[in-house]
């Protein structure tokens, strides 16, 4: 097999003092990552199992991170931010042999009974012309990472991600994106999940690029490392709205982030959906149109706009090269016609092995020809541009008889000037079966649209029975770690708690 890192294994002649990681003002060349992830392989190789990564947007996570790639040994990244509760099921779990963290990172209680490997990236190691000697690379179907679910629907579940899976999910981005070692990739997504791990860290390594990692979001460090040679940004829908809010504001900033936004390469927005009403807003002021793509932790990825392609708001491109998407009714069967909705199934080389002793769990995530369930709803353009309406669990609504997706309602509402934020739920409803509810954050607190004029802006952008019939109102819609609206904390009546009307 390819090696995971090759740029790491064997630099092209006169490539080795190339930066490979940046983090604030520390940085790493490829031939210094190499020296200090070559000198910790010896003891995660030693520790005798898996071992787990204190996850801190830290250039040590890298370290550590791919001292483990190079060792064969499977890293389970852990949240900083993980409850006790949560943490400790983790850490049980996926059982590591040992925990891998930055020396000055305090570690809670839960791992004190884990063997710690200091990661330390000013050790006095030798750089020589290239790394040390590694073993063979291993086996396509061994295990790279075991990267941790959110849990919404229980305990987290650990998702097992071959080698295979994120060598095939990477170079489906090198084409679809044109991804070369000549980028730059600024972000500053956290390094727990998938996306700010894998794609923002995993990612420019192997292309043999270059990742700089802001540490904090902030509009003003965006601006500075695209102007100062970045070509990617990577964000999920928060970050990219708050830039919008920047360029919206005017002044000086909004001049520079504009500049350095229209100099980008590529901006990419991922995690959940990105408003149309923030793509549109982020265009005026640039001239750039923002791409998206659509994964999960078990898929890795699965869609994404093409560079050369067709940017259209409100979709997550066409699959992949090497992944198969269809779409199915409850029974099974094909969703057909141009306005179907059905949950997406995908079937590649981009899937996960299956859930950390949970056989039951990955039993049930596939179909029985090998399809993954991935509980997502979308529709299909004719061109193969697939457009997500939301979750099955909680974005798909059945209301009088048709199937309406949340997203394009909260589109829609965000299109009215009252509304900052916006997520759309359903709840059971006698007549209806289930009613559409706005959860809406006003623009302006102190004098909120009411629920008639949300409903009627509604109704004339979609149609009347996708109109909500109930408004209730909010200071902040909750969110996670990866800016997702958590709906399920929206569960009416516990969150009615906020200012709110309706009923």
């Amino acid at each position: 097999m390819t090696p995971l890192l090759p740029a790491l294994l064997n630099p092209p002649v006169g490539t080795e003092g190339r930066e490979a990681v940046r983090f604030g003002d520390l940085s790493l060349s490829y031939a210094r990552l190499a020296a200090l992830a070559g000198a910790l392989r010896p003891r995660i190789a030693g520790a005798g199992g898996r071992v787990a990564v204190w996850a801190t947007p830290s250039a040590q996570t890298a370290v550590a991170v791919v001292a483990a790639l190079l060792a064969g040994v499977p890293a389970v990244p852990l949240n900083p931010k993980t409850g006790a509760r949560e943490l400790a099921h983790i850490v049980g779990d996926s059982a590591p042999a040992a925990v891998l963290a930055g020396p000055e990172d305090v570690l809670p209680e839960v791992l004190a009974a884990l063997p710690r490997i200091d990661v330390l990236v000013d050790a006095d190691v030798p750089v020589g012309p290239g790394p040390a000697p590694v073993p063979d690379e291993p086996g396509p179907e061994s295990a790279a990472l075991i990267v941790y679910t959110s849990g919404t629907t229980g305990p987290p579940k650990g998702a097992i991600l071959p080698r295979r899976a994120v060598a095939a999910s990477l170079d489906a981005l090198e084409d679809a994106w044109g991804w070369t070692g000549e980028d730059v990739l600024v972000h500053a997504l956290p390094l727990f999940h998938v996306h700010g791990l894998v794609l923002g860290v995993l990612g420019p390594l192997r292309r043999g690029g270059s990742v700089r990692h802001l540490g904090r979001f902030s509009a003003e460090g965006v601006a500075r490392e695209l102007a100062d040679g970045g070509t990617m940004l990577f964000g999920v829908p928060t970050m990219y709205h708050r830039l919008a809010e920047v360029l919206a504001a005017g002044g000086e900033a909004a001049a520079a982030l504009s500049g350095a936004l229209a100099g980008a390469r590529l901006l990419v927005s991922g995690s959940a959906a990105l408003p149309v009403h923030d793509h549109e807003r982020l265009h005026s002021a640039t001239g750039r149109r923002v791409i998206e793509r659509y994964g999960m932790t078990e898929t890795l990825m699965n869609t994404g706009v093409r560079a050369d392609g067709l940017p259209r708001p409100g979709t997550v491109g066409p699959p992949l090269t090497g992944v198969e998407l269809r779409l199915v009714e409850e029974d099974g069967s094909p969703a057909d016609g141009p306005d179907a909705i059905g949950e997406i199934q995908v079937r590649g080389p981009n899937l996960f092995s299956g859930y950390l002793n949970r056989p039951d769990a990955t039993a049930a995530a596939f179909t029985g020809d090998g399809w993954f369930r991935t509980g997502d709803m979308a529709t299909v353009d004719p061109d193969g541009y697939v457009r997500i309406v939301g979750r099955k669990a909680t974005d798909l609504i059945k209301s009088g008889g048709y199937k309406i997706g949340a997203g394009e309602i909260e589109n829609a509402l965000l299109d009215h000037p009252g509304v900052a934020e916006a997520a759309v739920t359903g709840e059971p409803d006698a007549d209806l079966g289930e009613r559409i509810v706005a959860w809406v954050v006003p623009a302006d607190p102190q004098a909120p649209p009411g629920e008639a004029e949300l409903a009627d802006h509604v109704a004339k952008l979609l149609s009347p029975h996708k109109r909500p019939r109930v408004v209730r109102l909010l200071d902040a819609l909750p969110r996670n770690d990866l800016g997702k609206i958590m709906k399920r904390a929206l569960a009416a009546p516990a969150a009615a708690e906020g200012r709110g009307h309706g009923g």
